[in-house]
C-alpha cells in the first residue's frame, strides 16, 4: 500500500490553509478610541495624525497643539484650526511591522515546507534530497514575501467623538 499520495495531500492542504491563515492575519489593534478629548494631549507636535470631522471630510495632517476648544494641525496650505464640537475622530498612524512579519511568513513558510517534504517520497531517497533542498527554501521565500505584503502599521483612533442617541 502507497502511503505517500495521502501524506503528500495533507501537506499540500496544511500549506494552502496555512497561507490563507497568513493572509488574514491584521497588526494588532490600538487601543479601543475614547471620547476623551484630553487624550489629544498625549500626541506630540509633528505626529501625523488623521482628523475626520462631522461632514465627513477628512484630512491628513501634522499635529501641532490642542486645547479645550479645538485642535490646531499643519496641513499642507498652513495651520489649521478645528473646532472640538466639529472633529469626528482622530488617528494616529501604527508603526510599520513589515519586517516582523516577513520573518514570520518565512519561518511559517520554512515550516510547511519541510512538513511536506517530510512527507513526500519517503521510499525514494532521490526525490526526498529534492524535495528537502527545494521546498523548505521555495516556500519560506513565499511566506516571507506575503508577510512583508500584509497591511502593516495602519490608523488607530485616539479619539472619537461620543455619538448622541
Amino acid at each position: 500500500m502507497d502511503r505517500r499520495r495521502p501524506w503528500s495531500t495533507i501537506g499540500m492542504i496544511v500549506m494552502m490553509f496555512s497561507s490563507i491563515g497568513v493572509s488574514t492575519v491584521h497588526a494588532e489593534q490600538g487601543k479601543s478610541a475614547q471620547a476623551n478629548w484630553n487624550i489629544l494631549k498625549g500626541l506630540t507636535p509633528g505626529d501625523d495624525i488623521r482628523i475626520v470631522l462631522n461632514d465627513k471630510k477628512t484630512y491628513r495632517a501634522q499635529f501641532q497643539s490642542v486645547s479645550e476648544e479645538s485642535i490646531v494641525v499643519r496641513l499642507a496650505t498652513g495651520d489649521q484650526a478645528f473646532d472640538r464640537q466639529s472633529v469626528l475622530r482622530v488617528s494616529t498612524q501604527g508603526k510599520s511591522h513589515r519586517l516582523r512579519n516577513a520573518g514570520l511568513g518565512a519561518a511559517m513558510g520554512v515550516g510547511l515546507g519541510a512538513i511536506t517534504a517530510a512527507s513526500t517520497s519517503r521510499n525514494d531517497s532521490e526525490a526526498r534530497a529534492i524535495g528537502w533542498a527545494v521546498l523548505p527554501p521555495v516556500s519560506g521565500a513565499v511566506g516571507a514575501g506575503v508577510g512583508a505584503l500584509l497591511p502593516t502599521g495602519g490608523w488607530h483612533d485616539v479619539y472619537r467623538a461620543a455619538t448622541k442617541p
